[in-house]
Parts: structure tokens; sequence; C-alpha cells
């Protein structure tokens, strides 16, 4: 069974302000907290059966967006299914760099480039191993109900008392919460709004309630996402370039993990799917299936991409 491990989200949790305020290193706390939980993925995965590549434990860390619960539990069934002892842990975007950075947890398939978290790649990129795309055709940007007249950023400045000068945005932090900021002053018809943070979920309940109402809103948006697939949504144009091009999602894992499991690295690196494959384990997990049965499902049904990423198991 892929273990979810809440014990360091409660530990990402009073980390992340402080993390987000200002890129920590490790510090006495974290080092304590490693020690005493005996957290340390390169202590754990070192030698014995791991380094012959033959299962081991593995630790795989996601930001609580629905695309990477999609992602992170696709890939760890594929590994539990090779023999691996597969935990999962949801974290804030800044502790979910470090941790693979300095070696606490062995590596996530949650890396949004270049754009969403290009500030965390610049801090971190010296200390991770870049395994490069594992999916490519993602977006972020502005989106609004196809029922409301605009199609620009500008054109919401017809809505600002309806929209109580505000967007709807995701965790704070995250890029295309920063972005938005920004937007807000470059765009006239969004001069001076407010980029009101809370989480994806909240975030989707309140485009859900708009869009069932039929009343405006606008919301940070990113693809793939299931919105797309269960409302007529659209992203606003940019043409000032704040939300940038299309990005991808890369994977990330910790120095050391090639030769402590080579064959966990291994899938990690040939893992690649496409935006509809990604979707649909979203829209299932919408739909009322756990993230984990949602996961297995899709892996059932595609074996031969599954085939491609254990392709050259020792």
């Amino acid at each position: 069974m892929i273990k979810l491990n809440w014990k360091r989200l409660s530990l990402a949790a009073g980390l992340s302000l402080p993390l987000l305020a200002a890129g920590c290193g490790n510090n006495d706390n974290n080092e304590s907290t490693n020690e005493g939980n005996n957290n340390n993925a390169n202590e754990e995965n070192a030698g014995g059966d791991s380094a012959a590549g033959e299962g081991g434990e593995i630790e795989l860390v996601y930001v609580e967006w629905d695309s990477e619960i999609a992602s992170t539990n696709v890939i760890a069934k594929v590994l539990e299914d090779q023999g691996f002892d597969v935990t999962i842990t949801p974290i804030d975007n800044a502790v979910m760099w470090q941790s693979v950075a300095n070696g606490e947890t062995d590596g996530m398939v949650a890396a949004w480039l270049p754009a969403t978290h290009g500030d965390l790649m610049e801090e971190y990129e010296d200390s991770l191993v870049d395994l490069g795309e594992n999916l490519e055709g993602a977006q972020v940007g502005l989106v609004v109900p196809e029922y409301m007249d605009a199609t620009t950023i500008d054109d919401l400045a017809d809505y600002g008392d309806e929209l109580n000068n505000s967007i709807t945005g995701i965790e704070p932090g995250a890029g295309v919460v920063q972005a938005a900021e920004e937007a807000t002053e470059v765009y006239e018809g969004i001069n001076g709004w407010d980029v009101q943070t809370s989480s994806s979920g909240a975030m989707a309940t309140a485009l859900g309630e708009a869009y069932n109402n039929e009343e405006p809103i606008v919301v940070t948006g990113w693809t793939p996402h299931w919105k797309f697939a269960s409302y007529d949504l659209k992203y606003l144009e940019d043409p000032e370039g704040t939300f940038g091009e299309a990005e991808v999602i890369k994977t990330m894992v910790r120095e050391g993990l090639e030769e402590d499991m080579p064959n966990a690295y291994k899938i990690l690196d040939q893992f690649n799917w496409t935006p509809e494959d990604m979707e649909s384990v979203m829209l299932d997990i919408q739909e009322g299936a756990s993230a984990e049965e949602a996961a297995a499902t899709w892996v059932d049904e595609n074996e031969d991409a599954v085939s491609e990423w254990t392709e050259g198991l020792e």
C-alpha cells in the first residue's frame, strides 16, 4: 500500500511561511526533526537491497494541486508494483523543493517550469538531479467562464464591482499567484485588484459555485486540470506576457538516488505522459474515486505506457 505521510505535512505547514518569506536552508530545528524521525532519505536508502535496485523505501513529495495529486499517485503505484515501499507526502511548494535538494526526500514529479517554480529552481538546481520533462503543454493564466464577455485581462475592468476587484487564487507563493499579482500592476483594467489566496481546492469550490449560478468569477488557472473537462472555461488573453509561455512539468530527484536505487531512478527518469492522461485521472478523483483508486485504474488501463516507464529495469 502507498503510504500518505501526513506527519511531514504538519511539519510543512509550520515551515511554509518562513520559507516563503526567506529561502531558508537547513536549520537546527530541521536537523533535529530529521534525526528524531529517522527520515533522512540518503541514510534510509543507502546500501542493502536498495543499492542493488531491488525494492527499498522511497518517498515522493508533491504540492497539493489536483494535477500533482494525480501524477504522484500514478508514479507511486508503478513504483509500488515494482516492489518499492512508497511514501507520498503533500507539502508546501518551497518545502517540497528544499526537502529533495537536501536529500530528506527522494524526488518529485511536480516541478512546473520555467515560470511557476522558476525561483525555486534557481535556488535549488545545483543540489538536484533534473530528470527532464514528464509532461509538455502545461499552461497557466487567468481563467473565466465562457459566458463572461471578457476576452483579455484588461476586459475584467467591466466586472470590477461584481468581482469586488479581486481574483480568486490558490496557495500563497505559487508562481501563478505571483504572476497574477504582477498582472494587477501591469494591466490598467485590474490595477490595484487583490489576489485572494487560499488553496487549489478552495479555488475550485468557488469556481464551481459561481459557474453553477452563472456568476462572474476570475481564478488563477492552469492546464492540465479537471475543471476544463467539467466547465466551459477560457483563458484570458495576456498580451503583456505576465504569465509567460507554455510550461512543462519536470521530474527532480535527490543526488545519489541513481546509485542507491537504480530501478526507481530509471522509472522516474522514463516517466512521461500527456495532459489528457493526467486530466483523466483528475476527473476520476473529482467524480468520487480516491486518488489511489484513480491511479490504479489508469495504470491498469495503460499497460503500454507503463511498460515504457519500466523498460530496462535490473
